[in-house]
């Protein structure tokens, strides 16, 4: 299917800009996205009579299910409980709209979407060089965490750890022995991490080890006795460093010291309290175990538990702190399941394709089992679901790179169709 050139450009540069603006322009991936939506939205229409144009939605049905599954779940929760809060759709409806984003995408070729990895660079770089050039009277501490005006400290680290990783992860589409993309890639991880490590989120660090053993196995580092010496190396190396600073060391060891203190009877730490949240999820799923009190309703039924003293008043929150826990207390047993099949829509395909010998197929489905990987850890100790900035990003990673696999998968068929054709009879 051919679309107009200024289309393609357009779309190209949307998909640099989208991730490199996340966390320094509020808003700015919100903006790139919906211009891209209203451009899919718009093809759609126009080939609405296209055999075939639709045909994806079915071919990755799993993917289309994950899309719709909570949004779906939400829906029906509130027409079984009676109660209409249409800004609980916000954030999440950022996936449904992935689906006509990704129908446009799958049809530009694959070399095109390969801009999201320079945007994912640009953006770890620019938020690392701003943590370093504007640093507050005193530097960032414990106390003064990096973060921007629009989130807080923990999203923020784990976006730009994510991106940070990602820059590396998709030098596999292009050229990894190159230094001219080597390099930047390189420097673009360490921004990321750099500005994790100032955000201070521990939680998303659990992430780092997962990322590892993907990028070992997407590059084969593992496959020879050389590669993995010399890998492993490296990677105690570059822990050791990271573990003997100051910070990284004084955030693990708060970790134990808490658990000590509740131990103790002092469980007004910030992991006791996290685990009285989580406790206080539990108790509402068994007493909600279906559809759970209501989204958007969790605050409301914490400040009940509160008064008659099943809970402490300091973990009344908005939120679980985790987004299996806020599932299972707001939406019982049916929002567990749309949360895993959100989860399972979200990997299944990435799985599916990494053993392909194509670098682009290869590179996009392990960037894609990062991008699924690391919302379920850094979903472990905070809700990832919640920020827009944070779904928005996610929708269109997921929907960018299964367009990716499935455009390349098209564009090596077309080349394998030539060859035979072009053989003499």
């Amino acid at each position: 299917m051919i679309f107009a050139p200024s289309l393609v450009c357009l779309t190209t540069a949307l998909l640099f800009f989208a991730p490199a603006v996340n966390l320094m322009w509020r808003g700015g991936t919100g903006y790139c996205f919906f211009v891209i939506v209203a451009l899919a939205l718009g093809a759609a229409v126009v080939n609405r009579r296209m055999p075939g144009y639709f045909s994806a939605l079915r071919t990755y049905r799993w993917f289309t299910v994950g899309m719709f599954a909570l949004v779906v779940a939400i829906g029906a929760q509130q027409l079984v409980l009676g109660y209409w809060l249409p800004r609980q759709f916000d954030a999440l409806s950022r996936f449904v709209l992935a689906l006509p984003v990704f129908l446009l995408l799958r049809q530009l070729p694959s070399r095109n979407l390969r801009m999201i990895g320079w945007g994912c660079a640009a953006g770890a770089l620019a938020v690392g060089l701003w943590a370093f050039l504007d640093q507050p009277p005193g530097g960032w501490t414990d106390a003064n965490r990096l973060n921007n005006s629009y989130t807080n400290a923990i999203p923020f680290g784990d976006t730009a750890l994510l991106l940070g990783f990602l820059s590396v992860f998709t030098l596999g589409w292009d050229n990894p022995r190159d230094w001219r993309m080597l390099l930047p890639r390189l420097a673009a991880l360490v921004g990321g991490g750099y500005a994790s490590y100032l955000s201070g989120t521990r939680g998303g660090w659990l992430a780092v080890p997962v990322f590892v053993v993907l990028l070992g196995i997407q590059y084969r580092w593992f496959a020879q006795k050389k590669r993995l010496v010399i890998v492993t190396l490296a990677i105690v190396l570059a822990a050791g460093a990271l573990l003997s600073t100051g910070r990284i060391h004084k955030r693990l060891a708060e970790v134990p010291n808490d658990v000590s203190m509740m131990h103790k009877g002092d469980d007004d730490t910030a992991t006791g309290l996290r685990l009285q949240l989580w406790n206080a999820s539990r108790m509402i799923f068994e007493r909600h175990p279906l559809y759970g009190i209501g989204k958007g309703h969790l605050v409301d039924e914490l400040g009940a538990m509160a008064k008659r003293g099943q809970v402490k008043a300091e973990i009344v929150n908005e939120r679980a702190h985790s987004d299996f826990f806020s599932t299972l207390a707001e939406m019982g047993a049916i929002g567990v399941i749309a949360l895993l099949l959100f989860y399972h829509g979200m990997a299944v395909y990435f799985w599916r394709h990494r053993h392909m010998a194509d670098p682009v197929i290869r590179a996009a489905s392990y960037t894609g089992l990062a991008v699924a990987t690391s919302t379920v850890i850094f979903g472990l100790t905070i809700d990832v679901l919640v920020p827009i900035m944070v779904t928005v990003l996610l929708a269109l990673l997921v929907a960018t790179l299964l367009a990716m696999i499935d455009a390349r998968k098209r564009e090596l068929a077309e080349v394998a169709r030539t060859t035979t054709g072009a053989r003499p009879g």
